[in-house]
Parts: structure tokens; C-alpha cells; sequence
């Protein structure tokens, strides 16, 4: 997300109807990803930075109907395709940004997070953020439905030395947050970077 929140709401307004038709066959990546959190019954979990709420319906299978899952995104017209698309069902949606989350210090078990990195305007801070609501040894999943090299090519760039989502950078980075990496993968058809809780 952006310090600058009317050019990211403008910037996702602008594809939220049309979002879910640009990635159909995702599906099964989102459950993977999912499964990785190890999620039990009755668990707390959020979706952060959930734009459609794809994640929703796997993280409820997850942590059925006793659990709680929560979406949180900063763009209406994301969260209103998400009611229209059903995914309301499935967890409870939040307008909120990321970055400042209305919810009380360790009240989650696992944080999800589908393409947000790229898009935090202070990652240490706003990863520090989803860190204050997660219990310790809680979990975070960074995940995207394909990986660094195949994105950087579906968008006609290269991937950069400074690229946060790099084992190099990513590691250290969670560090400072308040996780350790505890596995990373980041192959043509997923990048998941799985992180816990620290002290």
C-alpha cells in the first residue's frame, strides 16, 4: 500500500470488477498456499490486504466454522467484489489499511498476505504491524500465485537486487519485524515465503 491511499484506491477501483477475470485459474494456488499456515479448527486468522477475497473461502475451509477469518483491505470497490462475488461467507470484511489495523495486539493465529509486500509503503513498519496482532508463535504467509521472475515478465520488467520479496532481503527484513522465515519457495508457479511469530 502506498502512503499515498487515494492513488492506490483509485489505481484498484479501476480493475476491482474485473479483477477476478484476470487470474481464473488461481484456485488451487490459493489453497496450497493456505495449507502452508498449517491452520486448525477454531482458529483466528486475517487475510491482509484481501482485495477480492479469494483467500477466504480457503482459510474458512482451514479453520471451520468455529474459526474466524477476517479480510481486510483499503479499497471499497475491492471489498464490494468480494460481497458480490459471495466471499463475504466466508469471513468478515474490513475497510482498514495495514498499516494501522483495528484490531487488539495477539488476537490472531496466522496472518495471510497474497501479493501485498510490493505494495507497503513502510515493509519493516507494516510488517511490525501484522506482527502486534498475531500471537507468538502465530504464523505469516507472503504469497503470490506465481513467482518473482514470472511476474517480473508478465509485467515487462526485470527483477531488481532490491527486491524485497529476495530470500536476501526478505529474511532479514522479517527479522526486524518480529518473524523468522521458516521456509521459502519461489518457483514459476508460486512464491511463498512462510514466517512465525517471535517474540
Amino acid at each position: 500500500m502506498s502512503d499515498d491511499h487515494t492513488h492506490v484506491q483509485e489505481f484498484f477501483t479501476a480493475r476491482a470488477a474485473g479483477w477476478d477475470s484476470r487470474f481464473p485459474d488461481d484456485g488451487p494456488a490459493y489453497a496450497a498456499a493456505v495449507a502452508g499456515l498449517g491452520l486448525r479448527e477454531g482458529a483466528r486468522v486475517l487475510d491482509a490486504g484481501c482485495g477480492t477475497g479469494r483467500a477466504l473461502p480457503h482459510l474458512r475451509a482451514a479453520v471451520g466454522r468455529s474459526g474466524v477469518v477476517l479480510g481486510a483491505d483499503l479499497t471499497p470497490a475491492m471489498l464490494q467484489a468480494a460481497v458480490r462475488a459471495g466471499r463475504d461467507r466466508d469471513g468478515r470484511l474490513l475497510l482498514a489499511d495495514v498499516a494501522a489495523l483495528p484490531l487488539r495486539p495477539g488476537c490472531l493465529d496466522a496472518v495471510f498476505a497474497a501479493g501485498l509486500i510490493a505494495h507497503l509503503p513502510h515493509p519493516a513498519d507494516n510488517l511490525r504491524e501484522l506482527a502486534r496482532v498475531v500471537k507468538s508463535g502465530g504464523t505469516l504467509a507472503l504469497f503470490h500465485p506465481i513467482g518473482r521472475a514470472a511476474l517480473a515478465a508478465r509485467q515487462g520488467r526485470r527483477i531488481t537486487p532490491d527486491d524485497l520479496r529476495a530470500e536476501g532481503n526478505l529474511a532479514p527484513l522479517l527479522s526486524r519485524s518480529g518473524w523468522r522465515m521458516r521456509s521459502y519457495a519461489d518457483e514459476d508457479a508460486r512464491f511463498l515465503a512462510l514466517a512465525v511469530r517471535e517474540d
